[in-house]
C-alpha cells in the first residue's frame, strides 16, 4: 500500500432498494428495460407515443408490474401550488417513466424527466425513446437533495436596506 487511505467506503451512504449493481431500484428498472426491448422489437419505429405508452403499460402488467399510464403530479413554488404535469408512466409507484418517439433523446427530454423527479418524491426515472433505434436514459435524483432545495437561503435582496 502507498499509505493512502481508500475512503471510498465514507462516500456511500446507506443504499435502500437497490440492486446488485447497487442501483435504486434495480430490479425493476431492469424489468422496465426488458419490456421496452420487447415492445421496440413487436412495434418498431414510426408510431405516436400514445401507441407505445398503452402498449408499455399492457406488457409491463403482464410482466407482473403496477403500471399507470397519465399520472397527475402536481408542482408547489414556496408552499403553494402553481401547476401539474402528467408522468407518461409510474412503475410499482417509484419509477417515473417518459416516452418519446424521436430520433433520439436530446437534453430537453432528459431535464423534463429531471423537473418531474424533483418535483415529487420518486427519486428513479427511465427516458424511453421509441425512434429509429431505441434508446434509453436513467436518471436520478436523490429525495436528500429534494430537501436542499426545500431549504432556500435568503435572497440578496432582503439584507439590502434602502439608503436613508
Amino acid at each position: 500500500m502507498d499509505g493512502r487511505e481508500d475512503r471510498s467506503k465514507d462516500l456511500v451512504g446507506p443504499q435502500m432498494n437497490t440492486g446488485k449493481h447497487g442501483f435504486k431500484h434495480g430490479e425493476i428498472t431492469r424489468k422496465i428495460i426488458r419490456v421496452f426491448y420487447d415492445v421496440y422489437n413487436e412495434l418498431g419505429y414510426g408510431f405516436l407515443e400514445s401507441v407505445y405508452e398503452k402498449s408499455l403499460q399492457i406488457a409491463l402488467i403482464e410482466m407482473g408490474l403496477q403500471a399507470v399510464r397519465q399520472v397527475d403530479i402536481p408542482v408547489s413554488f414556496r408552499g403553494q401550488s402553481v401547476g401539474e404535469f402528467s408522468a407518461d408512466l409510474l412503475v410499482e409507484g417509484c419509477v417515473l417513466i417518459e416516452l418519446k418517439a424521436a430520433r433520439a433523446i436530446d437534453s430537453s427530454h432528459e431535464a423534463q424527466l429531471l423537473n418531474y423527479l424533483r418535483a415529487t418524491n420518486i427519486e428513479v426515472g427511465l427516458v424511453l425513446n421509441f425512434g429509429l433505434r431505441p434508446q434509453l436514459k436513467r436518471l436520478i435524483y436523490d429525495n436528500p437533495r429534494k430537501l436542499i432545495r426545500a431549504n432556500r437561503c435568503l435572497s440578496v435582496a432582503e439584507l439590502l436596506t434602502p439608503d436613508e
